[in-house]
């Protein structure tokens, strides 16, 4: 094999590679033994099928693997004969008739690029200080979270007095038919259904109707399916449900009381309230934690400067830009790029970009010179978590994820790049600084020169 240094400015790595016809020979004749064994082939005993005989049916086949094998086998022995960090995956270019190479005529020979790993000595961790923003939750909050899940834990009882008539806010027990076209459709139809006017759970227009009605009523509810509609096939259709209403029932107050703890499965109200509070803090925790961590890669980003492969950033662009262009066609632009030019834009957007793989590349780096690893029972927790999220298709989504290492891959970075700013933490001054909620809760901006 012959190996040819062919450019090495920047970050950029070409190499032209050159492998003899008689070396791949060589190989296809080694597979041919391989194979000759486990062949059944009409009018030979097993084992016994003559090579060129197994080289007349399967030459062309076995050459392309043996070509593709190659390959793959070369490019990593130029890689390290180069000692190289590729930062991505490298481009392979055949030269020359690749039909005559797989026919044992001619050499192959192919260029290789790819762009390495910049070489920097990360800052040092211990001379970053920040500030780690701290609130806790009052006893007002506290209170206001209990009342709220009271008020969504309401009882019903049926509606007494001069009127029964269903109000807003009220809960019907109703049978309903629905029909588009006068024919019923699946899923149109239930009994014994509880629905609170007024909260949405219906199609639009189709509770408001259902205002006014009392126990023994029947009534005919039209509407239309809203286009947006998750069954594709009701999108924009009228239909019309034919409905018999058989309670009407008013809420009930619903105290914050040991009751409503024990129907929501708790001992009792304090204990609710212990588990409310715990709740609130590590809502407001999580809230801290992201601030700190975006006061920290803002460090980061400061205090490194070195060279960016090119493609990466493109590619980190790319990722980039297509959601802007989905936000274009979708519901718009946020206001802060409300009336700029799209050369404005991908300006901005191409610094978050670099931002973006600046900070990949710095937290990569000390990750590597700390040795952090993700552990296996680390990523098959969240390849668990990440099942769980579909349901009843959990166990294919796992099995999924568990042959597929690009989706393993996906899922390692976001645990790898927490377990690196936790070590950058630990090494860092950070002072615990109370704030307001409100200045937990602000949405931070981009610093200066990123757009935003």
């Amino acid at each position: 094999m012959q190996i040819i240094d062919k450019s090495g400015e920047g970050l950029s790595r070409v190499y032209g590679v050159t492998v003899p016809a008689a070396d791949l020979e060589e190989k296809l004749e080694t597979r041919i033994r391989e194979i000759t064994p486990q062949l059944q082939i009409k009018g030979f005993r097993p084992g016994k099928v003559p090579a060129a005989h197994v080289r007349r049916l399967h030459g062309k086949a076995l050459m392309a693997e043996v070509v593709e094998q190659t390959l793959s086998e070369t490019t990593q022995k130029v890689i390290q004969d180069a000692n190289a960090r590729p930062a991505g995956d490298p481009d392979l270019k055949p030269e020359g008739d690749m039909q005559k190479v797989i026919e044992g005529k001619a050499d192959l020979s192919y260029e290789i690029a790819f762009e390495v790993m910049p070489e920097f000595t990360p800052t040092d961790l211990s001379a970053i200080e920040l500030k780690r923003p701290v609130y806790e939750p009052t006893d007002e909050e506290v209170d206001e979270a209990v009342s709220a899940l009271a008020n969504q834990n309401k009882t019903y009882e049926p509606r007494t007095g001069k009127s029964l008539k269903a109000k807003d806010g009220d809960m019907v027990v109703i049978d309903f038919v629905g029909r588009i076209d006068g024919e019923p459709f699946e899923g149109g139809t239930a009994e014994g259904a509880e629905l609170v006017l007024g909260s949405g759970q219906f199609i639009p227009g189709f509770e408001t109707q259902l205002v006014g009605v009392k126990p023994g009523d029947e009534t005919v509810v039209k509407v239309a399916f809203p286009d947006d509609y998750p069954a594709e096939a009701l999108r924009d259709k009228a239909a019309e449900f034919e409905v018999k209403v058989k309670e009407v029932k008013a809420p009930k107050d619903t105290k914050a009381d040991d009751a409503l703890a024990e129907r929501l499965g708790v001992e009792n109200l304090e204990k609710l309230r212990e588990l409310i509070r715990a709740n609130l803090q590590n809502q407001y925790a999580g809230a801290a934690r992201f601030k700190l961590k975006r006061a920290l890669l803002d460090i980061l980003d400061t205090r490194h400067d070195f060279p960016l492969p090119p493609k990466m950033v493109e590619n980190e662009f790319e990722v980039i830009w297509r959601q802007v262009e989905a936000d274009k066609a979708g519901e718009g632009l946020p206001p802060e790029d409300t009336g700029k030019s799209e050369e404005q834009l991908k300006t901005e957007y191409h610094r978050i970009a670099e931002r973006r793989v600046r900070l990949g590349l710095v937290l990569a780096e000390v990750g590597r010179l700390n040795e952090v690893q993700v552990s296996d029972q680390e990523l098959a927790e969240a390849m668990r978590q990440e099942a769980l999220r579909y349901g009843a298709q959990a166990q294919q989504v796992f099995e999924f994820l568990r042959k597929q290492p690009s989706a393993q891959a996906q899922l390692r970075a976001p645990i790898f790049e927490d377990k690196v700013v936790d070590l950058i933490l630990g090494r860092a001054k950070v002072e615990d600084t109370p704030i307001s909620k409100e200045e937990l809760l602000k949405e931070d901006e981009l610093p200066e020169g990123y757009g935003g």
